[in-house]
């Protein structure tokens, strides 16, 4: 272990023993940041009620909105993305997530604003919220019970869906995204059934299982591919809207949890430059000098190198002719991997499962949420406790 600036501690090599030793851990991770990431499917249990006791009908009485703003920031913003991307390219109304104060100057009486804080108190929620009611926009609010964001939407007698704040928001994202995705139903922009919700939550738990602390290495996929991101650059790109979501969540996880810098994005965007990542300092011009009979986890020489994850998902409505055409898509993804085996660039894939958005997203969620903080832990940091961020609150609100 060594001791770094403002206090903080960890490994500068990522500890592959570690992660097979459960009382290293739970030494580790001492604010159960495992065991929260293990609750994601009684997130969805749990928010569905919560929604369900809400009174979201109020929202229907006058009908279909010109446009629905999701007002929030980190991963009560990701909410929107995720709603933008179940809805699909053929929701009736523009989706836009929103994530500074206030809301656009447009948004008025014939609009909807969601706005989330699993705190119930974040600036950008609260101004939204306040913005909102004098505009006489529709108004939905989600976060913690009992909070200054509950107290806007009594105030503007709108609808509030509590959501118990156990854990830090990264690790709430199914508590934060349920109500949200179910008061979009309500304004029929969205089709989510109870099946799809109960498939997600099945899903969300059997991979919590597949990735327990118990389950060895060479069996869990989340350390898996923790191990191989170690020491990295890592590169994640999604082959879709939807993979994409999941890849931008899995960089806000590997910055927070585990401290990683991460490039993210579409992989068609990729393709128009930053595929070229591929050839460059931490690509292909340190690739061409490795031993191809070195052992995989040598780090000949403490090189850091660019390790490449693709999310993969293969999509749901090849004949819908508003989304791009599944084809292109795939030949795309295969067209990266086989770039990066070229180059020497290592490739994990993670591909979606499941019969619906939802459930697909979950999958491309769930082992990379893990993932991030096996990392964190491998390098032996607390993956509850980020000091930066702590003291960016501080220094921000002197």
């Amino acid at each position: 272990m060594m001791d770094g600036t403002a206090g903080v501690s960890g490994r500068r090599v990522a500890d592959e023993s570690a992660l097979d030793d459960p009382v290293t851990l739970g030494e580790q991770d001492p604010g159960g940041m495992l065991r929260f990431t293990a609750s994601a499917g009684a997130q969805v249990r749990e928010s569905a009620a919560l929604a369900a006791e809400a009174n979201l009908q109020l929202l229907e009485e006058e009908g279909r909105p010109r446009a629905v703003v999701i007002a929030g920031i980190g991963t009560a913003g990701r909410t929107g993305d995720v709603l933008a991307t179940v809805a699909g390219p053929r929701c009736p109304v523009p989706v836009i997530p929103h994530r500074s104060a206030g809301v656009p100057g447009w948004v008025g009486a014939a609009d909807v604003v969601i706005a989330i804080s699993a705190s119930g108190r974040s600036p950008e929620a609260l101004g939204a919220a306040e913005a909102a009611h004098r505009r006489g926009a529709r108004l939905v609010a989600v976060g913690a019970p009992d909070s200054q964001l509950q107290s806007v939407a009594e105030r503007a007698r709108a609808p509030f869906i509590p959501v118990p704040r156990r854990a830090p928001a990264r690790a709430s994202l199914w508590a934060l995204t349920v109500p949200v995705l179910l008061a979009a139903r309500t304004l029929g922009l969205v089709k989510v059934n109870e099946a799809d919700l109960a498939e997600t939550a099945a899903r969300l738990d059997a991979d919590a299982d597949r990735c327990r602390p118990t389950a060895e290495s060479f069996v869990n996929p989340a350390k898996s591919l923790a191990l191989g991101l170690a020491g990295s650059i890592p590169i994640v790109w999604g082959s879709s809207p939807l993979a994409t979501v999941a890849a931008r969540r899995f960089g806000d996880t590997l910055s927070a949890n585990a401290r990683y810098p991460v490039v993210t994005g579409a992989l068609g965007e990729a393709g128009r430059g930053r595929v070229g990542l591929l050839d460059g300092v931490f690509g292909g011009l340190i690739e061409s000098a490795r031993d191809i009979f070195a052992d995989p986890g040598d780090t000949e020489g403490d090189l850091t190198r660019l390790r490449l994850v693709l999310l993969r998902d293969g999509g749901l409505n090849a004949e819908d002719d508003t989304d791009e055409p599944l084809a292109v898509e795939e030949r795309r993804a295969d067209a990266v991997q086989t770039l990066a085996e070229r180059r020497g660039v290592r490739c994990d894939v993670v591909t979606a499962e499941g019969g619906s958005a939802l459930e697909r997203l979950a999958s491309l969620v769930a082992v990379p949420d893990f993932a991030s903080i096996y990392l964190a832990l491998a390098h032996g940091l607390d993956p509850m406790a980020v000091p930066a961020i702590t003291e960016m609150k501080e220094l921000a609100n002197q």
